[in-house]
């Protein structure tokens, strides 16, 4: 059975620049944390996979570990993501972060084509299924997801991808990932899976070579026409992605 496994942040929807970068300033104020993290900034946190591994990176600097406080750092990381999942989640509920097109169109539709849909992402599991939620309604209720600290490493450790393939039974050669960043490419690869990319303007510059399929989105019917990076593909996308455009995608690159 043919299967779609989405990444969630900068693909199902811009939470990076819409969502977690502001829920992180948010948090670091809250708790009085001398640290914003500008989008220059926040573009090289991205860097590393986790949300709580980029918090505990501002620890890399003596001044900020000073400026914590004392107390065990675990239970602050834990403590400043609980706080920032919390923001990031009213940002979606207050529609602030918005859905990337094609999104629901190709999901919807593979789900009304049978074949089995999930997300797979390392962000905090509550995060996911909110901004999944919001970008496809109803039809989440029939998605798996697997997010969060259900693996020991994040991506681009495969562990994350090769868990979805194992839980849900799923045929690697009849499985397709749609990711936006090269973390996320390399973890899809990795566990054997074709991957296509979906550029943000975060990633747009980074190392796409093992993608077979490397565009500006998904796009829509009514809107401007997909931008196709690289194909190395037997797909041949027009203004906007299909199903059909995905299955030729499956299998990898030519």
């Amino acid at each position: 059975m043919t299967a779609l496994i989405f990444d969630c942040d900068g693909v199902l929807a811009d939470t990076e620049r819409y969502g977690h970068l502001p829920a992180f300033n948010a948090t670091f104020e809250q708790f009085g944390l001398p640290v914003r993290w500008s989008e220059q900034e926040y573009g090289r946190k991205l860097r590393i996979g986790g949300g709580k591994e980029r918090m505990a990176s501002l620890f890399d600097d003596p001044a900020f570990a000073a400026a914590a406080g004392p107390g065990d750092r675990t239970e602050k990381l834990v403590a400043w993501h609980k706080a920032k999942t919390a923001a990031f989640q009213q940002l979606v509920a207050d529609g602030k972060i918005p859905v990337r097109p094609g999104i629901k169109r190709i999901i919807v539709g593979a789900l009304e084509a049978g074949w089995t849909v999930a997300v797979a992402s390392t962000s905090a599991e509550e995060s996911v299924r909110a901004v999944l939620a919001n970008a496809v309604g109803s039809a989440a209720a029939e998605i798996p997801v697997f997010a969060g600290d259900v693996v020991p490493a994040k991506k681009p450790d495969p562990a994350i991808y090769q868990l979805t393939v194992r839980n849900l039974g799923l045929n690697p050669a009849e499985t397709l990932v749609v990711e936006d960043s090269r973390n996320g490419l390399l973890a899809a690869t990795r566990a054997g899976l074709a991957c296509v990319v979906t550029v943000n303007d975060y990633t747009r510059d980074e190392e796409f070579g093992e993608a077979v399929l490397v565009v500006s989105g998904l796009g829509d019917p009514g809107r401007p026409p997909v931008e196709v990076l690289a194909n190395r593909g037997a797909a041949r996308p027009g203004l906007h992605l299909t199903l059909d455009d995905l299955r030729a995608c499956l299998g990898g690159p030519a």
